[in-house]
């Protein structure tokens, strides 16, 4: 029921809506991914590279002074402690291996916060790849310490000056680039985002996510069920990743956390469940944040990897069919989450995940409640942002 159909399609989103040119990428893609994915040769060398590269499994923290205030048992999925300092390395091994069995010499990538950029950048150089990743302006100038974290990896970073200058605009450059160098180029998407096969096979390399939650939390509680998996939702891949695994036992609980911005009402807000309606961007139909007459509405977060006009197929049709309750925090109530982590924990989140952690204050939980948040992101490529908000 939430799996991607053969047409590419999760219920009524999904598939491939793309100029005729990019059509022999994507089909090259569409045709190849599954047997290369899911040959022994590929997976050996995908799993090993986890472990040895990416510092898998990472750990399922038992957050004791974080569950002592919230009342329940609440754990903390440690995707921050990936190489990188987040979970979007998972995907960039698993596509990196993809573009070299496809025989393709240069990688392109969007970033919005710069974590996916940075993983991107880190693969192509373990690979001797060429690497160019395109990035808003905008985002640059508020993630600047991951800019000059691809430029010494050896990536070309290039500046997205169109529109809001963030990941959307990103996104379009990089699909103009793609279209005008099919054959030696693959394109790293960085979310579940983006034409058939890309939200499932980026789902899938995210998958490994909960699938390590339910082998830890056998050996913590004796049982591979959660009440709650918490995640928060940009594009999505890292909830994707958390959810996968648990998409059919509908006894627990998927919580999606969106950007609230300044307010779902202010205007300022990429809250897409509450403010958008189905339409198609870069390449699949979910739903997005457009005026009456279709065109995409500007989104905005304090968070650089959450403010994109829309969801991925896969997250519209959770959205769609109830299995994922939408949620979401504005910018100080992220902000406030992020401060109260690294205060009772010692972690400080990326301000992305600090809006899955935000949103504990709205929930009704038990005393015997299993939490699982997961954490996506370190706060490092943050500290700017924490500072010029300043209420700590």
């Amino acid at each position: 029921m939430f799996t991607v159909n053969e047409h590419g399609y999760y219920g009524k989103f999904g598939g491939a809506f793309i100029p005729e040119m990019l059509y022999p990428n994507v089909e090259e893609l569409r045709l190849n991914y599954l047997s290369i994915i899911e040959s022994l040769e590929f997976k050996t060398e995908f799993d090993h590279l986890l472990e040895a590269y990416v510092g898998r499994p990472t750990p399922l923290f038992l957050a004791r002074r974080l569950s002592e205030k919230y009342k329940a048992k609440i754990y903390l999925k440690r995707e921050d402690l990936c190489h990188t300092g987040a979970h979007k390395i998972n995907n960039t091994v698993g596509q990196i291996l993809l573009a070299k069995r496809l025989g393709k010499q240069k990688i392109i990538a969007e970033t919005g916060a710069g974590q996916h950029g940075v993983a991107t950048a880190t693969v192509c150089a373990l690979m001797g790849m060429e690497c160019m990743v395109y990035m808003g302006q905008l985002d640059m100038d508020r993630q600047r310490p991951n800019v000059e974290r691809m430029r010494i990896l050896g990536a070309k970073v290039v500046a997205a000056t169109s529109g809001n200058m963030t990941l959307k605009d990103a996104t379009n450059e990089a699909m103009r680039h793609w279209i005008n160098h099919p054959t030696d180029t693959h394109y790293i998407i960085g979310s579940v985002v983006g034409p058939h096969p890309y939200p499932d096979m980026v789902a899938r390399f995210q998958s490994v996510i909960s699938k390590e939650i339910k082998n830890q939390l056998t050996q913590e509680i004796g049982s591979p069920f959660p009440d709650y998996v918490i995640a928060c939702v940009g594009g999505g891949s890292n909830a994707a990743g958390a959810y996968y695994h648990f998409l059919d036992d509908e006894h627990v609980q998927l919580i999606g956390v969106e950007a609230a911005g300044h307010g779902v009402d202010s205007g300022e807000s990429a809250a897409t469940t509450v403010l958008g309606r189905i339409g198609v961007l870069h390449g699949s139909k979910s739903l997005l944040m457009q005026t009456e007459d279709g065109q995409v509405i500007e989104p905005y977060s304090i968070s650089a990897g959450l403010d994109y006009p829309g969801i991925g197929p896969l997250h519209s049709h959770l959205f769609d069919t109830g299995r994922v309750q939408f949620l979401n925090a504005t910018d100080d109530e992220a902000m406030n989450a992020g401060i109260e982590l690294s205060r009772l924990e010692g972690i400080i989140p990326a301000i992305e995940s600090a809006h899955a952690v935000a949103v504990l204050r709205k929930m009704d939980l038990d005393l015997d409640d299993v939490v699982v948040i997961n954490l996506s992101g370190r706060g490092d490529k943050d500290l700017e942002t924490y500072i010029k908000w300043g209420k700590y």
